[in-house]
Order: C-alpha cells, then sequence, then structure tokens
C-alpha cells in the first residue's frame, strides 16, 4: 500500500521521446513523483533507446507501476519466433524491425516481467485496477459505447479502472464504477496531435482526476523520423504516423484495413505482416490524400 495524493498516468508513448519528455516536464513541476505507465512504450518513432532510458531512470528515482501493452507482445513474440521474417521497407512491419534492432536484453526482459493487469491500492483512497487493452487481453479496446465494455466493468472488482490502447482520452461510468483512459503520450487520436496523459487526484477516499493535453515539437519529431532510418525501414506507416501526429484523426489500424481489403479485392488474399507497397500507397492516398 503506496501513500500518494497525485499520480500521473501515461500510456502509448510508442517511442516519442519528445512527448514523452514534454509530460514529464509538466508532471515533474507539478511535483508529481508516483507514475502507473499503462503500456505500449515503443513502436512508431526513432530512438527507442531514448524512451528506454527515460523509463530506467523514473524507475529508480520514483513510484512507478508498469503494465505490459500488447506492442511488447510484439518484441517478446520475436524473441522467441526464430521463423519470423520482418522485411525492411515493409510499412507494415518495417518500423517494429526498426525498433526490435534497437533493444537490448535487458529490454526484453523489462518486457517480460510486466503485468498485463494489476491492482494498485494506494493508503485511503479506492483501488485502481490498471492494464493496457482490457483486463482480459492487452489487445482489446475498452470504448464507452462497445458492447464488452460494460460486461467487463460489471466483472472487475475495483471501483476505478485505467486502461489505455485506443489512444483516445476519456472517461466513462457504469454502475458506480469508472472506467479512465489518458489517451496516448505518443500518438493521441482527436486532440489535434497533443501529447496527452492524466493525473490522478485524491479526493478523501475517491480519486478524482484531470485530463492533460499538451503540444510539442512535432517538426523535430518528423525530422528524426526522417534522419534516423525508420521513414526508409516503413515508408507509408511513418506517413500514417505524421498525418497523426498533425490532425490526430485516423490510425495506423484504420489504413492497414483499408491496405488489407484492397490487398484481398485484388489478388484473393492477405497476410497482414506481408502486404505489398502498391496496396499501402493506395490505401493512405485514399484516406489521408497524401
Amino acid at each position: 500500500m503506496v501513500c500518494m495524493k497525485k499520480i500521473a498516468v501515461l500510456s502509448d508513448i510508442h517511442g516519442n521521446y519528445i512527448a514523452f519528455q514534454k509530460c514529464l516536464e509538466y508532471v515533474l513541476g507539478m511535483g508529481i513523483r508516483a507514475f502507473i505507465f499503462l503500456g505500449d512504450y515503443l513502436g512508431e518513432f526513432p530512438y527507442p533507446q531514448k524512451t528506454m532510458e527515460i523509463l530506467y531512470s523514473l524507475k529508480e528515482k520514483y513510484t512507478c507501476f508498469f503494465l505490459q501493452g500488447n506492442k511488447e507482445d510484439y518484441w517478446i513474440s520475436r524473441k522467441y519466433d526464430k521463423n519470423c521474417v520482418w522485411k525492411n521497407g515493409n510499412s507494415t512491419v518495417g518500423a517494429m524491425k526498426y525498433c526490435y534492432k534497437n533493444l537490448t536484453d535487458k529490454d526484453i526482459g523489462f518486457f517480460e516481467s510486466l503485468p498485463l493487469c494489476r491492482e494498485i491500492t494506494f493508503d485511503g483512497a479506492g483501488s485502481i485496477l490498471a492494464c493496457h487493452g482490457s483486463p482480459d487481453k492487452n489487445n482489446e479496446k475498452m470504448f464507452p459505447d462497445g458492447e464488452n465494455t460494460k460486461g467487463i466493468m460489471e466483472r472487475c472488482a475495483g471501483q476505478y479502472i485505467l486502461c489505455g490502447h485506443t489512444h483516445v482520452q476519456g472517461s466513462f461510468s457504469h454502475k458506480g464504477k469508472i472506467l479512465l483512459n489518458p489517451g496516448s503520450v505518443g500518438a493521441s487520436l482527436y486532440s489535434g496531435g497533443k501529447a496527452q496523459f492524466m493525473i490522478l487526484y485524491q479526493k478523501g477516499e475517491e480519486w478524482g482526476h484531470q485530463f492533460i493535453s499538451l503540444d510539442y515539437d512535432k517538426k523535430k519529431v518528423i525530422k528524426e523520423m526522417e534522419e534516423s532510418g525508420l521513414w526508409d525501414a516503413a515508408p507509408y506507416w511513418c506517413r500514417v504516423t505524421k498525418y497523426g501526429m498533425l490532425a490526430g484523426e485516423i490510425s495506423h489500424g484504420t489504413v492497414l484495413s483499408r491496405a488489407m481489403e484492397l490487398c484481398r479485392e485484388e489478388t484473393g488474399k492477405c497476410d497482414w505482416y506481408n502486404i505489398p507497397e502498391i496496396y499501402w500507397e493506395e490505401a493512405v492516398q485514399e484516406l489521408l490524400g497524401c
């Protein structure tokens, strides 16, 4: 049991260390020294070791709780699957290959040590159930209007449930329970491309929350995507990332699904991890206009 008055809740950094640093400046400036991280630490942005160095530093200095996201599954699975082939220049998996090449055994070990879900109890306030996607699966989305969401909330013992994965900041109440999503630090949706997170603050035996959205240096991020080799490794994936930072309206999953549809329409089949670039190009042009 930990005694804390305020806690920063961050999710879905996806390797955007520049947005991450901006959030930390705000949090530490508020005097907050406790963190809950809901997973997906790396994936879409360059220089992943910079994000890992920040995480390790926070882990050493402050009270931190870490959860495993679905992105961490990719790195862990890649370590043990010797038959896995991620092609450079393939927009579907190129970013994952770029990221994995920059990971160390320490990083993989850290990801393997993380729980999918955990109950966190703070002295004097209600317990918190934290997860990435849902308490059942780290790749399950819990939207307020989702058919699965109410059932999951009813099954959970705690009053407060924290989740990420959707990249959409928001809250939802159901039968006395509260679902809170801090949004995404690195690749938020419907935010105007801002870095998003949440602060929990203790109100007697209850928790209040404050959603935070911050601008950050996107030009620097885009420049590093180009100069790091990441853009060459996954050209159309990076275009979606850039579009998301500037507009924040269309997810990678939406464009991926459309590229798969186009591939199936023409070839009769499609493997998500090996979509020819021509279909990525068509999907990006159709949905993003670029």
